[in-house]
């Protein structure tokens, strides 16, 4: 009986076994969830692909944005920001009436722009570059170091612009220069280097023009010639005296006085002992009216005809000198025309009276192909942010040909000396020197008129 009890009971536990054994796993409900999960990847997937597209549109704007290539670099101008130039120009001391004919000319061009350039502002900022090397250098390295400044207008005197030429062409800057004559700015090897440019006529020139005028149109077979130590002045003379001698003539000294000099009648006393028929000292104020005023007192020199050059074609020269200096000539820029004209009438509106020297219509010219020469290489933004290319805004300059200024066709390509005996290479020569006169002195200028009349034009 126990026996069958047993055995009842076995079968019972091995039936509960069996039916447990066949009932759902609960493993099925992981298996049910799995479903879920690939629905939400399934969803998540598109937001994970668009992702990345949204990444790729600055990308694309990446590519399409300003990349500077040029040589030597870009200025960049935001839309806010205003074009710059700046000028380097003697506005004080003696021959502050260089810096002022030339300045005044360029705020004239400004205002003939409306005061704007590719829809920005134009800000003029400038230097006191004196007349000096040490004013040229102190004014480059100040100019130099502001990295907004496009391009410079200046300087006046040629000894500034040698000391002032490595400092600007290393910034990358270009200098136009209204008034520098020395030929050795422009000559491969000498001083030239890349960026300068000249715009008013290079003295191999004036001293060709004053010495034929001297020969040809005085009659004088013998010259003296003095200067001041600058490159200027020195190279000029040479010319002169060069040009004198291949027509003909003699001459009888060449010799210097120093800046600062106010008693000139040792080296006077030295040309008269040859009585020459003319003296050129193409110098400036206030050597040049010491010389004037004190010739009178040198014996010999009583026939001698007094001749200077640009340095002194400047309105206070003629009052300086005084009476000695009636009836003598000056060779410098001569311009002449209608445009002229309204130039002039737009200075007297703006300065009243008249520019106080001979150099204000190759500023204006300057300062309008800077303009140009920007306009033409900038590449302006959809908001309205400007780049220039450095290297782009100096050949831009140099290739300028038959541009007609206030001073008449200019040509910024190289040069041929050769005619001068010069072999260099020459770079950076704009003007012709087709402008060009020699003016005379006479009491009205002594009395304050300005300018006196032309009397001889090549």
């Amino acid at each position: 009986m126990k026996t069958r009890i047993f055995t009842f009971l076995a079968l019972l536990v091995v039936a509960s076994m069996m039916l447990a054994a066949c009932s759902p796993a609960p493993a099925e409900a992981p298996a049910a969830e799995e479903p879920a999960a690939e629905e939400a990847m399934a969803e998540e997937a598109p937001a994970a692909e668009e992702a990345p597209a949204a990444e790729e549109a600055p990308a694309a704007e990446e590519v399409m944005a300003f990349e500077c290539t040029d040589a030597i670099g870009c200025v960049d101008i935001a839309a806010d920001e205003p074009v710059h130039i700046a000028y380097m120009l003697t506005i004080s001391g003696a021959t502050a009436y260089l810096g002022e004919d030339s300045k005044g000319a360029i705020e004239i061009a400004v205002d003939d722009r409306g005061g704007e350039l590719l829809g920005h502002a134009i800000q003029l900022s400038g230097e006191d570059s004196l007349c000096s090397a040490e004013g040229g250098q102190t004014a480059a390295t100040k100019i130099a170091a502001d990295p907004t400044i496009l391009g410079v207008i200046g300087t006046n005197c040629s000894s500034a612009a040698t000391a002032a030429m490595p400092t600007i062409s290393g910034a990358g800057l270009v200098m136009l220069s209204p008034s520098n004559t020395a030929p050795a700015l422009t000559l491969e090897g000498e001083t030239w280097q890349d960026g300068y440019f000249r715009i008013c006529h290079t003295d191999l020139f004036q001293g060709s023009v004053a010495a034929e005028f001297a020969f040809n149109e005085l009659g004088a077979t013998t010259a003296a010639t003095i200067h001041d130590g600058s490159p200027y002045a020195d190279q000029l003379q040479a010319v002169f005296a060069g040009r004198f001698v291949e027509l003909g003539g003699t001459i009888t000294f060449q010799g210097a006085v120093n800046v600062g000099d106010t008693d000139m009648r040792t080296v006077l006393t030295t040309v008269a002992s040859d009585a020459p028929a003319v003296l050129y000292f193409p110098i400036f104020e206030p050597e040049g009216p010491f010389i004037v005023a004190q010739s009178s007192e040198i014996s010999g020199l009583e026939e001698t005809v007094l001749m200077g050059a640009d340095g002194l074609l400047s309105d206070s020269f003629p009052e300086n000198s005084g009476a000695n200096a009636v009836g003598m000539y000056l060779s410098g820029p001569y311009v002449s025309g209608a445009d002229y004209d309204e130039f002039l009438a737009k200075w007297e509106t703006k300065f009243a009276g008249a520019p106080p020297s001979g150099f204000h219509a190759f500023a204006y010219d300057g300062t309008n192909i800077l303009f140009d020469a920007i306009e033409a290489v900038a590449v302006v933004d959809a908001d309205g942010t400007i780049h220039v290319g450095r290297q782009a805004l100096r050949d831009a300059i140099a290739g300028v040909t038959d541009y007609t200024g206030l001073t008449g066709a200019l040509d910024c390509s190289d040069d041929d000396y050769s005619a001068f005996g010069i072999t260099n290479a020459s770079h950076g020569d704009c003007a012709t020197g087709a402008a060009l006169g020699i003016f005379q002195i006479t009491e009205a200028e002594v009395d304050g008129n300005w300018p006196p009349e032309a009397v001889y034009t090549p």
